[in-house]
């Protein structure tokens, strides 16, 4: 209950801020979206990477084991973009985590842009993932914020110097971090299951 509380107390006070990150986080993946679907080559591009990446071949692997999958599936995002893409930055230079997001955001539509009647199909299950997922990462991205502005400002914080201000805005992230790991959670259970048993029955449904 107390994460709740803290979590919920955090976006209250920083309202603004957190309706502003929603919206570059939606927006941008829904932009990547438009470019992809505007430029189909740019999405084929991003795939063949992740096909050298090997990313394709785990998921493929994997889908025999939900549970496994859906541990491989929480493991990078709390590694690869919590930690890598907003969390790291943000410890070294105020807020760029969140600039780092930003482009992921952005290729990540590119790469899940519905150029194919494949890809429309299989976004269908997908959305509610990319909803969830998102929503960590934005509460990430405000953490992110709370920190550079407490670090920049202490008396935000209720400290006077920058060094006191940046252990008060880092502990204020790590509420917000808790809060973020649970909604992966979920979407890495949701996301493991919808691939492995509601992907195939939507597409034969829906497939030519």
């Amino acid at each position: 209950m107390r994460l709740i509380h803290e979590s919920l107390s955090l976006m209250r006070e920083h309202r603004r801020a957190y309706r502003l990150l929603n919206v570059m986080a939606y927006g941008l993946l829904v932009l990547g979206m438009a470019i992809g679907m505007l430029f189909p080559e740019v999405t084929a591009s991003q795939r063949t990477g992740l096909q050298a990446s090997g990313d394709a071949d785990l998921v493929t692997s994997l889908l025999s084991s939900p549970w496994l999958f859906a541990l491989t599936i929480l493991a990078v995002n709390i590694g690869r973009i919590i930690v890598a893409t907003i969390v790291v930055p943000s410890l070294v230079i105020p807020f760029s985590g969140i600039a780092v997001f930003a482009y992921f955001a952005v290729t990540t539509g590119m790469t899940l842009a519905p150029v194919d009647t494949a890809t429309r199909i299989s976004l269908i299950p997908h959305v509610p993932t990319m909803v969830i997922e998102f929503q960590a990462y934005v509460l990430m991205m405000l953490g992110a914020y709370v920190l550079g502005r407490a670090w920049l400002r202490p008396a935000t914080v209720g400290q006077q110097s920058h060094r006191r201000g940046y252990l008060g805005g880092l502990r204020r992230m790590a509420w917000l971090a808790l809060a973020a790991l649970a909604l992966l959670v979920a979407g890495a259970v949701y996301e493991a299951l919808s691939l492995v048993y509601l992907l195939p029955v939507v597409f034969g449904l829906l497939a030519p």
